[in-house]
């Protein structure tokens, strides 16, 4: 057990760790992106299917797959705060918003029937929208070399990790639907919004929302394997096949995204 829990937090520390050096040190937009990669949920999902078993997390994957769409809720919440005050306060009203946003939004998701069809389709209407939505949002340009501190970063890591031990320490308790939703909770993406809207301010993490609907194809793809693989294959083999249908979302999208971009500066 104590194995076990050390390697949830050296996972969950260096996916968050991970997603905030792109942030900074290559661009906000690639970041926004990347964090619709099942890390955080992944994480959350495979524990709950170890310590609990592979039925379980399936189940459960059948509510992350709407909670995705309350992740979304959570990331336009966050801009709608920061956009009402500026400087540092805006972080914190930023913050409560969206884990208001989030928490109220699961509750409703919690009541759908768990139908598969229903679970795919809410995430997926939630793309849709916040993609237009977030349509306008200009994409900041690549971030000044990093300053952060070791404070900072301990910040970072202890929040993720936080938040993936207390979903899969209470997942039997909780049960399979709100363990799902709750695994849904964006632990890497929430924190580097913090970070980042904290030290580099707002059209920084502005640019990360903006981009997180196109990543969440990700996440949805990843959500639905779980549901339908975890079963029949097991945890470990069913992880592997999940996150390779993530990856050939992840860069399909990439690659038709960069040749649209170049029809469009032909044109």
């Amino acid at each position: 057990m104590e194995h076990l829990l050390l390697i949830k937090i050296a996972v969950s520390i260096g996916t968050v760790l991970g997603l905030s050096l792109v942030a900074e040190r290559v661009s906000p937009r690639l970041a926004g992106l990347l964090s619709g990669y099942p890390l955080g949920t992944a994480i959350a999902l495979f524990f709950i299917g170890i310590e609990n078993s592979a039925g379980f997390a399936a189940e459960s994957a059948v509510y992350t797959l709407p909670g995705l769409g309350a992740a979304l809720c959570l990331a336009a919440a966050y801009y709608a705060g920061s956009r009402l005050i500026q400087g540092k306060p805006a972080v914190i009203l930023a913050a409560i918003a969206a884990i208001i946003g989030f928490i109220v939004v699961s509750a409703a998701f919690a009541e759908l029937p768990a139908r598969l069809s229903i679970a795919v389709a809410v995430p997926l209407a939630a793309i849709l929208l916040f993609a237009y939505l977030f349509r306008r949002i200009e994409n900041a340009p690549a971030l000044r070399r990093s300053r952060l501190g070791p404070k900072v970063l301990a910040f970072r890591a202890a929040l993720a990790t936080a938040v993936v031990l207390a979903i899969t320490g209470s997942a039997a308790l909780i049960g399979p639907e709100w363990a799902g939703l709750l695994s849904a909770f964006p632990s890497s993406a929430f924190p580097l919004f913090l970070v980042i809207h904290w030290t580099y301010g707002g059209p920084a993490v502005h640019t990360i929302i903006k981009n997180y609907p196109a990543g969440m194809g990700a996440l949805v793809t990843y959500s639905l394997s779980v549901a339908l693989t975890y079963n029949s294959l097991g945890v470990g083999p069913g992880t592997i096949v999940s996150f390779g249908f993530a990856t050939v979302y992840l860069v399909g999208f990439s690659v038709i995204g960069q040749m649209l971009a170049r029809r469009r500066a032909m044109a």
